[in-house]
């Protein structure tokens, strides 16, 4: 019996080793300074809510599978949007040792960068994360943020949906509607619909929490052909997103389990974390994650708002 205890722990001390030395941190290649300076550049000059408390947010950028180029890009752009506006402070993760109810009480959000396939080790960090929610905390996540948690439901429900490809290449420019032109979140765009390069997701069926639970900022404007285009191979599919009333979200808000989160599939491509409007758009959901600024969150089920499209043309 004891050699079968010590057999069995020993299988989970090399299972842990081996997930721990899936994860290789010199594959994210430190920032240029010319992209550096494109990033300081298009930083907005301050936050549109002051901040009620000395606000710190936990960015996490581990990766199991795919990694994103544009993870660098992302963690500088997120701790140099915190320190010119005053917003928040910001420290930079990758170990999984942080999800621990000690160390989350030191933080007012916590951020997903562009993580993907994240299998929290234990019992204690999914905890942690979910107490971190009850406790009225927040949580954002972008891009591949939403390709997580596939051994852990309630995590894969926090987020909003579940990655299931990307129709939307990251080569191609697509059209954006405001679906709700007027909301805090969406003040960025200036109550216009837009064109911009970076890969858009779709989500798995039945893992997408869907307009009853979140309240869709962004979508994709399937009314122009350009963005139309990658479904057109397939009938059936273009038939279910537009006879069907079907619609591909790209960031939203809910609250889940008292706290509050935030979502955008923008940030693909490194390009984007120079995009001025793109970064507003980071600031405000944060500081809504934060609890500093306020935001409806209402689901988009239970409103009535008219969306408005992207220009004719990129």
């Amino acid at each position: 019996m004891k050699r079968k205890t010590f057999a069995l722990l020993a299988l989970g001390v090399f299972a842990t080793s081996v997930a721990e030395a899936a994860w290789d941190r010199n594959r994210i290649k430190p920032l240029s300074d010319d992209k550096k300076a494109k990033v300081q550049e298009a930083l907005p000059a301050k936050s549109l809510a002051k901040p009620k408390n000395d606000r710190r947010v936990l960015v996490f950028y581990r990766c199991e599978g795919f990694v994103h180029g544009s993870i660098s890009a992302g963690n500088y752009a997120i701790k140099e949007l915190g320190k010119k506006t005053g917003a928040f402070s910001a420290d930079i993760a990758d170990e999984y040792s942080v999800f621990n109810k000690e160390n989350l009480a030191k933080y007012d959000a916590i951020l997903f960068n562009n993580t993907t396939h994240l299998v929290f080790q234990n019992d204690t960090q999914r905890d942690a994360v979910i107490d971190f929610m009850k406790q009225g905390k927040g949580v954002a996540g972008i891009h591949a943020a939403s390709d997580n948690f596939y051994k852990w439901k309630p995590g894969a429900r926090m987020m909003g949906g579940q990655f299931d490809g990307h129709p939307w290449n990251s080569g191609g420019t697509w059209s954006f509607k405001l679906d709700d032109p007027k909301h805090v979140l969406n003040r960025a765009f200036d109550g216009k619909g837009f064109w911009h390069k970076d890969e858009i997701y779709q989500y798995k069926p039945g893992t997408f929490v869907g307009s009853d639970e979140i309240r869709i900022l962004i979508s994709l404007d399937l009314s122009k052909d350009q963005t139309m285009g990658p479904l057109k191979r397939n009938d059936g599919l273009r038939k279910q997103y537009t006879e069907g009333g079907r619609y591909v979200p790209v960031s939203w808000l809910r609250k889940f389990e008292g706290g509050r989160v935030f979502y955008t599939n923008l940030g693909h491509n490194e390009s984007t974390f120079w995009n001025s409007a793109v970064l507003k758009h980071y600031l405000d959901g944060l500081q809504y994650a934060l609890g500093d600024l306020a935001a409806d969150a209402t689901p988009t089920s239970k409103i009535k708002r008219t969306a408005v499209l992207a220009p004719a043309k990129p």
